[in-house]
């Protein structure tokens, strides 16, 4: 067995970029906060915040082994075999990387809690805590991690001998080296992150319904200057999601940085191109909406493409996303915070134009169509996996725990109804205090 080197150089790197994908799930908070309604803000923060409590401690009990075990069927892997992150070897787990297992492990913690917090934006307002509370654990045991070893695990929708993409374009090598001769590419989470959480909120957001009066009443951001905070921050931290998955402080990584940086910009100009077209007008919340759907497309493709392919990735997604945002109305679905037509359509997006713009396998740079393929079809299998397992747990709690709050508690507001406090109360005065009382009182019969 090859000894294990320690690479301080990658550890503290991992470190880093573990910290900056950590600190997206607070700027989220920031973000969806700003986009919702005063009477609602502390509510969407805290179920950020809550994902993150969760999510930390089941992936440290079972979700890791879920994500990363030995093979088990290609859709999960041996959920004991890194139980509790404990009896671990690292030299025979991570001898070429030279970081220790627990950093990695940290590293790919942080990917649940930002992609279980992301689905919360769809179903803002109007559901109960703690079926969120229960829904973020259970989701993360049975959407996030099967997805994670589908695709990096080697699992279905990877580039292993076992996989779709081998089924449909045959493999290359032999024996125990043996891999799909055309392989996925996913580089950090466009399939596992962004189309997961986008279509998880797609079907709660339909499961759940309609916030009270939308579509008649305006249920505009009630703080601009949060969205365009947490966008910000989003941005900062997305470059330990993005080129922290090189797994050391190398070209790739560097590579990663600046497809991020500029695929981002882009995205940016064109979602405002089309508020102008279509609006007359260029907004703050749509600069800050068109970061992120740059930040989601470039995801899975920040170490495959050519910078100049990441402006013309980042600039067609913003486009696109800024399209798909408005057709929330003509379907009636409630998509709350554009999660769906930012996260899903920007996931979906930067995945397949991979199949057109990877420098090595891309269609436009003389790869042919198998890239495009593979990218198309775990695509499909993502949306379709995602979609299942999230009816599943959905419908399974709406039985048991129920989704929605009382009508009169979404009027009213739940910060004040469900967590007895208020976002911008500077006065206490008495008319707000017996507010809460009264919102103790009936809390019991209200639920």
């Amino acid at each position: 067995m090859e000894p294990f080197v320690l690479d301080t150089g990658a550890t503290a790197w991992m470190l880093m970029s573990a910290a900056l994908v950590l600190l997206m799930t607070p700027a989220l908070a920031f973000f969806y906060g700003g986009m919702v309604r005063a009477k609602t803000v502390l509510n969407m923060m805290l179920m950020s915040f809550a994902a993150l409590a969760v999510g930390a401690i089941v992936w440290t009990v079972c979700g890791y082994s879920i994500a990363f075990g030995d093979d088990i069927g290609g859709v999960i892997g041996d959920p004991l075999q890194f139980l509790g992150l404990e009896g671990t070897d690292e030299q025979s787990l991570l001898a070429a990387s030279g970081v220790p297992f627990l950093v990695a492990a940290a590293f790919q913690m942080t990917f649940p809690i930002i992609t279980v917090a992301l689905i919360s934006g769809a179903i803002a307002d109007r559901i109960r805590f703690r079926t969120w509370v229960v829904f973020a654990g259970l989701w993360t045991i049975l959407g996030y991690a099967p997805m994670a070893h589908m695709v990096w695990g080697g699992g279905l929708l990877s580039g292993s001998a076992d996989s779709l993409a081998a089924a449909v374009f045959g493999t290359t090598g032999t024996g125990s080296d043996a891999v799909a001769a055309v392989a996925p590419i996913d580089f950090a989470g466009g399939t596992v992150v962004h189309i997961n959480a986008g279509m998880a909120g797609l079907v709660l957001a339909i499961l759940t319904g309609r916030r009270i009066g939308w579509g008649r009443e305006p249920m505009r951001p009630h703080s601009l200057p949060l969205v365009m905070l947490g966008a910000a921050l989003l941005w900062f931290g997305w470059f330990g999601f993005n080129a922290g998955s090189a797994g050391t402080a190398n070209a790739t990584a560097g590579l990663a940085w600046v497809n991020t940086t500029v695929a981002t910009a882009a995205a940016i100009a064109g979602w405002m191109v089309v508020e102008k077209i279509r609006d007359r007008h260029v907004t703050s919340l749509g600069a800050a909406s068109g970061a992120v759907a740059g930040l989601v497309a470039i995801t899975p493709a920040a170490a495959a493409v050519s910078p100049l392919g990441a402006i013309a990735l980042g600039a067609i997604s913003g486009a696109v996303c800024a399209l798909s945002v408005s057709l929330k109305h003509r379907f009636g679905i409630d998509d709350s915070l554009d999660v769906v037509g930012v996260h899903l359509v920007g996931g979906i997006a930067g995945t397949v134009l991979i199949g057109f713009l990877a420098t090595d396998t891309g269609l436009l740079y003389g790869g042919g169509f198998a890239q495009l393929g593979v990218q198309v079809i775990i695509t499909l299998a993502a949306v379709l996996v995602s979609g299942t397992v999230t009816l599943a747990v959905g419908l399974l709690l709406k039985a048991v725990l129920g989704w929605r709050i009382s009508e009169e508690e979404e009027i009213a507001g739940i910060d004040l109804s469900r967590h007895a406090e208020t976002a911008w109360d500077l006065t206490g005065s008495p008319a707000t205090l017996r507010s809460i009382a009264t919102s103790h009182a009936h809390r019991g019969e209200n639920r």
